[in-house]
């Protein structure tokens, strides 16, 4: 059975990216810290984001988190959708208007216009297809930004919530939570390495 799963890095004061983020700079400034368990070599860091890469059947994204990615500071040949696994899921990305063009032509993009719902739907549509195809089942993975989570979460299309709180303190920055219907999770699993600690829920 297809998930819905919202996974994303998190600071200790609640900031998916630095102050200033876009295609020139990234996440912003300090952002990139919130990323370093992704390229640790930390057995468990490692478990996590194999794991996580590998279950993806599709990857919704907003248009902000997808200018950055797709910017010329964005991922490349190297890292990509899963930092070193370099993950080739499906990707859906909300936005308003497609761009014009597209750098990272070597993956599978599809923009949709009417509104996040929709986006969902069309991700699980491809994840079902991957999981035939693959054998086994596969989820969707909302990667963000925290936005997108945010509105994903209000909306009650989230199935499981993943954090990775990342031991740094942004000051400022994309706020993941700005408010919204109070909500009670379960927790599944608390992972907790030398770089992040890994947090899994349930959403009720």
């Amino acid at each position: 059975m297809t998930h819905i799963i919202a996974d994303i890095s998190v600071s200790l004061d609640g900031f998916v990216t630095g102050p200033g983020p876009g295609p020139d700079s990234g996440l912003g400034a300090g952002g990139d810290a919130l990323h370093t368990w992704a390229f640790s070599d930390d057995p468990d860091d490692r478990r996590h984001l194999r794991e996580g890469t590998a279950r993806s059947g599709a990857v919704v994204l907003g248009r902000r988190l997808f200018d950055v990615v797709d910017g010329p500071n964005g991922w490349n040949d190297d890292t990509g959708y899963g930092a070193r696994e370099v993950g080739k899921p499906a990707f859906v990305v909300v936005t308003s208007t497609p761009p014009e063009s597209v750098r990272l032509t070597g993956l599978d993009w599809t923009f949709v216009t009417t509104g996040l719902p929709d986006a969902v739907a069309a991700a699980r549509e491809r994840a079902e297809a991957a999981s035939a195809d693959a054998g086994r089942d596969l989820d969707v993975v909302l990667m963000g930004g925290g936005a997108t989570i945010g509105s994903a979460l209000e909306a009650g299309l989230v199935d499981t919530l993943t954090l990775h709180l990342a031991p740094v303190v942004l000051g400022a920055g994309t706020p993941l939570f700005t408010g919204g219907t109070p909500r009670t999770l379960a927790q599944r699993t608390v992972v907790p390495t030398s770089t992040a600690t890994h947090l899994t829920y349930d959403v009720l």
